[in-house]
């Protein structure tokens, strides 16, 4: 918890940043700056599109521990994505059993009867009973990276097994291999690391029993060890590294739709997703796959923590989500409430992740986040309740009961609300009714719409009433990843920025797509097992969350029309004292802005100027990647000038200053 005294340092350092921030305005404006949220811009993290398994999470086996059903999707079980193999002519059984599991939240492992074991495979010279696993349609592996390998096993003969493990070609050529004995009646964990001595992109795990015996196998698992700030049960590299150049100031997660799931069995619960990965509770996922949790609540935290985002996780309202059992195309008529006997209960869930985000290591929940390996608090401010629920009695009640505990017990805590799933409409109107009833600090916004929405809609926010709750803008995208759908929300995000008193916090969603396994078709980065790529999207996105500002200036720029298609911002980094210009045309034809610097009393002449423009149809594609990319270049800027901003451009011009602070 956040004691008295800390509270108090944190006011009187607010106080100190404050007075010198006014000291640098004073000393570089005669403008008067409206302060602005300094953590608007961020990012939206949920588990769709095999976002987090397959995806950011690096595990390279799919189904490690078995626990795949037909509930997931059609036609899975726990065999699903692994092949029984018997090289040299070998013989023997293999089942899936429940007995005696490694933990009650990962019921299923498999059992090798090895019977025989034939003569040696005249190719790969292995013999014996086994199994093996492509992952998530191939494994992609490079000579010189080492990959580390690891599984529980128990012996359930009278002698000790021996086991071949290794990564293979698809013909079955070995790259890496070693072999491990498997000795203890007991669950043990059981580790190598191997060193391919060549690159693949379709390679597969290969576990072989290589004598008589019959033995238990459970979290089978291979990962490379160059995860992102190389962390063991680490993130994919490359996409994390492109969600960090970013630098958003928050991330959401886990979702989204994900978090109040299909059905009330199918809710999101935060504690099965800590501890150690073998203990945690896999479970369907509401996008139609499965959760391993392996990506769980420590590691979106710790991700946060490494890219410099504050965390908002989101947790249900007691409630499921109203598109449970696919009903969004009838109405939505899915929503079910968790009973009030139960309320009790889910409330002090609420308040242990709390305790456990921000207690101290001698707390009961600090002590476990504390073992994990984070004796420090993560010094979580913000808490989103719902996402996108019809504002239904059932919901109303619950939410209620759980903004009233956090801010009874944590009233240092932000409570973010919802308005529903839409910009407008009864569940908007409810939703924003509930929010001044219980004066809420912030509530999600969502809305996804075409791109003449964003444009004719840049003025949505003048006239929200100012001094009262907050905006979180959650989701919102253009239904595309054309020029002309990027660009028509940058025309959008200026309006953000110029009423970031209103709107505290934004994030476009989704944030990422596997290639061939979409359920959303707008998404931020698209990627396959090989690379990322990153769309038009996602440069707007990066363009002004590296250049936001904490105090925007009216009447700085203006264009020459009232036409929809222009827009622009004038905002001031206090931190370093520049002044960012952000210029939008998402017309036909170039369109001219005129600048007025003559307010601001000591900028330099040499600036930064960033210009992201193409055609409107332009799409950048994995096969075809990073047609329309941002091109920087150097811009002389005098006190008043001219700017002619091409057709379907962002233009962004960073104008230092001589009080500028590195």
């Amino acid at each position: 918890m956040i004691s008295p005294k800390r509270l108090r340092m944190r006011k009187v350092l607010l106080t100190v940043i404050t007075l010198f921030i006014v000291t640098v305005l004073s000393a570089q404006t005669n403008l008067k700056g409206k302060k602005i949220s300094p953590d608007l811009f961020g990012v939206f993290f949920e588990d769709i599109n095999y976002s987090a398994d397959g995806g950011l999470y690096a595990e390279l086996v799919q189904n490690r521990s078995f626990e795949y059903s037909p509930t997931d999707h059609a036609g899975w079980n726990p065999f699903s994505f692994w092949d029984y193999i018997t090289p040299g002519f070998s013989y023997g059984k293999i089942s899936v059993e429940t007995s005696s599991p490694i933990n009650s939240n990962n019921p299923h492992y498999i059992v090798l009867d090895v019977e025989n074991v034939g003569h040696e495979d005249k190719y790969t010279g292995q013999s014996g009973v086994g199994l093996q696993n492509a992952g998530y349609e191939g494994m992609v592996v490079r000579e010189g990276d080492k990959y580390n390998f690891s599984f529980f096993g128990r012996q359930l003969s009278g002698n000790p097994v021996s086991i071949s493990a290794s990564i293979q070609t698809p013909g079955g050529k070995i790259l890496a291999e070693d072999t491990i004995s498997i000795s203890s009646q007991g669950w043990e964990k059981y580790s190598a690391t191997f060193l391919p001595t060549e690159s693949n992109d379709s390679a597969r795990l290969v576990v072989i029993a290589t004598n008589s015996g019959r033995i238990a196998l459970d979290m089978i698992s291979l990962f490379p060890e160059k995860t992102f700030k190389n962390r063991p049960n680490g993130l994919r590299q490359d996409i994390a590294l492109m969600i960090a150049d970013v630098k958003p100031k928050f991330m959401r997660f886990p979702g989204g739709c994900l978090v109040h799931g299909d059905g009330i069995g199918n809710i999101y619960r935060w504690k099965n997703t800590i501890g150690p990965v073998e203990e945690r509770k896999e479970q369907k996922n509401l996008w139609g796959y499965h959760q391993t949790a392996g990506l769980g609540f420590y590691e979106y935290f710790l991700f946060c923590e490494d890219i410099g985002a504050k965390p908002l996780p989101v947790l249900p309202a007691a409630v499921s989500c109203q598109n449970s059992g696919g009903t969004w195309r009838i109405g939505g008529t899915g929503q079910r409430s968790l009973p009030i006997d139960e309320m009790d209960e889910y409330i002090q869930d609420v308040l242990d992740l709390i305790e456990w985000a921000n207690g101290p290591a001698t707390s009961k929940w600090g002590a476990i986040r504390a073992a994990a390996g984070h004796p420090e608090p993560f010094n979580l401010e913000y808490i989103g309740i719902g996402n996108e629920d019809r504002i239904t009695p059932g919901f109303e009640e619950r939410f209620r009961m759980i903004f009233n505990a956090v801010k009874t017990s944590h009233p240092e805590i932000t409570v973010i609300g919802t308005v529903g799933p839409f910009h407008s409409g009864d569940d908007f109107d409810k939703g924003w009714k509930l929010a001044d009833e219980l004066k809420l600090q912030m509530v999600d916004e969502h809305y996804y719409c075409q791109p003449d929405w964003f444009l004719t809609n840049g003025h949505r926010y003048d006239s929200y009433k100012r001094n009262s709750t907050r905006v979180y803008l959650g989701e919102y995208a253009s239904w595309g990843n054309k020029t002309r759908n990027a660009i028509a929300e940058a025309a959008f995000m200026t309006s953000l920025e110029r009423n970031a008193d209103v709107v505290s916090m934004a994030s476009y969603a989704p944030l990422l797509a596997k290639a061939g396994f979409t359920q959303w078709k707008t998404d931020m980065i698209f990627f396959n097992n090989i690379k990322a790529c990153a769309t038009i999207n996602y440069y707007v996105q990066k363009l002004f969350s590296t250049n936001q500002g904490d105090y925007y200036f009216d009447r700085v720029i203006s264009a020459g029309t009232n036409d929809t298609t222009l827009a622009s911002s004038c905002v001031m980094d206090s931190k370093t004292g520049d002044i960012i210009l952000k210029m939008v045309n998402a017309g036909a034809n170039a369109g001219i802005f005129k600048v007025n610097l003559a307010g601001f009393k000591t900028i330099l002449h040499d600036a930064e100027k960033t210009m992201l423009e193409g055609d409107a149809d332009a799409e950048d594609s994995l096969s075809d990647p990073l047609n329309v990319v941002p091109v920087s270049s150097s811009f002389y800027v005098n006190p008043k000038f001219e700017y002619t901003a091409p057709a379907m451009s962002l233009t962004v011009i960073r104008i230092k200053t001589k009080n500028r602070v590195n």
